[in-house]
């Protein structure tokens, strides 16, 4: 009489290794989800429309929020970028003793026209000393729709993550308050090659 005793042994090993298989692959598939949904991450790559003026973009490595840095309206309100949120935001750092910054000042004011009435916020804050705020209000004034902001103590360069490099730096986030990408330097944004930047990122709204 043969013994048959270790067939079963065999195949419930089997059977268990089967599903603990399936059971392992399903918990990968959760643990990506649920991490997905807890990590912010970027819609898609607006450098891959950065072409010319936009060609210097470059996007964060990973999803970045605004800093919570104060700035002030002309009228002396205190501001955050996350007042924006909802809105893709051109946060445009500038100040009246740079020439970058004064020359591709009234692109900016023609992508804000370009825009008008649609989810964008172009946003220059001039990080000027208070004892040049009229002077930069005064300028600002000659570049409507734009209208001034400021940052007298000069801190929302150093508080964006990487600190800003130079003036002007102007930082593009989407309507989830996200950074999705900056441009040290100036550039022109009046043209198709800011509006494809932009339009990329409004398709993410």
């Amino acid at each position: 009489m043969s013994d048959h005793s270790g067939a079963k042994p065999r195949g419930g090993f089997l059977s268990w290794a089967l599903w603990g298989a399936a059971l392992i692959g399903v918990a990968a598939v959760l643990y990506i989800i649920v991490q997905a949904s807890i990590k912010p991450h970027q819609e898609t790559n607006v450098t891959e429309v950065a072409r010319g003026e936009m060609k210097k973009l470059v996007a964060p490595a990973e999803a970045t929020v605004a800093p919570t840095h104060t700035f002030y309206d002309a009228a002396g309100k205190p501001l955050r970028a996350a007042d924006f949120k909802g809105k893709v935001l051109v946060l445009n750092l500038w100040a009246t003793w740079c020439a970058p910054c004064i020359a591709e000042m009234p692109t900016l004011a023609k992508l804000a026209t370009a825009y008008a009435g649609k989810p964008v916020a172009v946003v220059p804050v001039s990080v000027d000393t208070p004892a040049d705020a009229d002077k930069a209000k005064a300028f600002i004034a000659q570049h409507p729709p734009l209208a001034f902001y400021g940052d007298p103590e000069m801190k929302l360069p150093f508080a964006l993550k990487p600190q800003a490099s130079g003036m002007p730096t102007t930082i593009i986030y989407g309507a989830d308050g996200l950074e999705r990408a900056r441009l040290s330097g100036g550039a022109d944004w009046s043209g198709p090659d800011a509006r494809a930047v932009i339009d990329r990122v409004l398709a993410d709204h």
